[in-house]
């Protein structure tokens, strides 16, 4: 199963021409700055707007028919649930458009509820679902009918950090157990780097750069490319501490992190942390007090200016990009090659686990 598609659409004055391929089993993340096409990609794909283009799924065309029998699913940032159907009448509303029978659609929709949304009320109206739940719904909604291509729009835009963090698991274990083609629109390079195998960066209606993110971290092409992967990622074995806390272990350092609510304390492969610079506090001499769990010393490698906000490179174990002010550099006397301390707390580094028939554990104890 594949999907390639050569988008060529018109939202007013904007045109969009875009050409991408994404594999079975492959989660290809769509990034790019806000107005730079993303969602028309995703509604052009379903149907939604025309296109003078071709979108071809497994060799078959699905550009000419109708947004009902397209083989795909889409969750939309906002959820887009129908407001005056229930919760189940929602995610029933695809097995329903497509003939099944009202019980045999309701047991399926409530199967796929209990998976991922077990503590959101079938009967429920859209209307007092917390963000998070209409997102978990809008998913279940996605995949009831069992697509071959699933369209993410923006899953995480507008919740709390609360609720990105307690998404995020979903989103890992549905694009997981996805059996087809995933395709996640973003502007957040975390998601991107934890939840995709390759990403697709979109400027103005055109393709700039694809790959993988090491591709991009590489070689960035444009300067949007080149501050999107500032964002700092620790890949590493997880290993319970005191305090409720965890370790995650790297080739390049450690990183104390605060322990994913639920997981049993036992060390886990192949878990990926992620920390914005903006969270990273920098120091021109060592800390006297401080509530961060993490302190690193290094030099600073490189200073680069973006307006008022200026990204320091230090040269520490791990490595780290921090963010701060112009004003906040000139006080501190920051220069390339001045030693300095960051620190950062555990919860600002965001955990993403591997999907559960993926991890290695150890029986390491806390």
């Amino acid at each position: 199963m594949s999907l390639r598609a050569a988008i060529a659409a018109h939202r007013g004055s904007f045109e969009v021409r875009a050409t991408i391929a994404a594999e079975e089993g492959e989660t290809l993340a769509l990034l790019g700055p806000n107005g730079s096409g993303k969602t028309t990609v995703v509604l052009a794909l379903a149907g939604l707007i025309d296109t003078d283009g071709e979108i071809e799924l497994t060799d078959e065309r699905i550009d000419d028919l109708p947004p009902e029998r397209r083989p795909l699913g889409v969750a939309f940032q906002d959820g887009a649930l129908f407001p005056h159907l229930s919760v189940l009448g929602n995610v029933a509303f695809p097995l329903r458009a497509r003939g099944v029978r009202r019980r045999a659609a309701h047991e399926e929709a409530s199967a796929t509820l209990s998976r991922l949304a077990p503590d959101v009320r079938a009967d429920a109206q859209p209307p007092t679902l917390s963000g998070g739940e209409a997102q978990r719904v809008a998913l279940a909604r996605a995949i009831v009918h069992r697509p071959r291509l699933l369209l993410l729009d923006e899953p995480s835009s507008g919740l709390d950090v609360r609720g990105r963090a307690e998404l995020r698991p979903v989103l890992v274990d549905t694009l997981a157990s996805f059996p087809g083609v995933r395709v996640l629109v973003t502007h957040d390079p975390v998601e991107a780097m934890t939840l995709a195998d390759r990403v697709v960066i979109l400027e103005g209606g055109r393709v700039t750069q694809e790959g993988t993110f090491d591709d991009v971290r590489r070689t960035p092409r444009s300067r949007y490319a080149a501050e999107l992967v500032g964002v700092n990622l620790f890949v590493g074995r997880l290993e319970p501490i005191d305090g409720g806390a965890g370790r995650l272990v790297t080739s390049d350092g450690d990183v104390v992190v605060g322990w994913p609510e639920g997981e049993p304390r036992r060390a886990i492969d192949d878990v990926t942390g992620t920390l914005r610079p903006s969270d990273v506090v920098v120091h021109a001499a060592p800390p006297a007090r401080s509530s961060a769990r993490n302190t690193w010393r290094g030099t600073i490698e490189d200073l680069a200016i973006h307006g008022e906000r200026v990204r320091a490179r230090i040269a520490s174990r791990p490595s780290l990009v921090a963010e701060m002010t112009a004003g906040s550099v000139q006080q501190l006397g920051l220069d390339r090659g001045a030693e300095v301390w960051a620190t950062c707390k555990a919860v600002e580094v965001e955990i993403t686990l591997p999907a559960p028939q993926e991890r290695r554990t150890g029986t390491l104890e806390a």
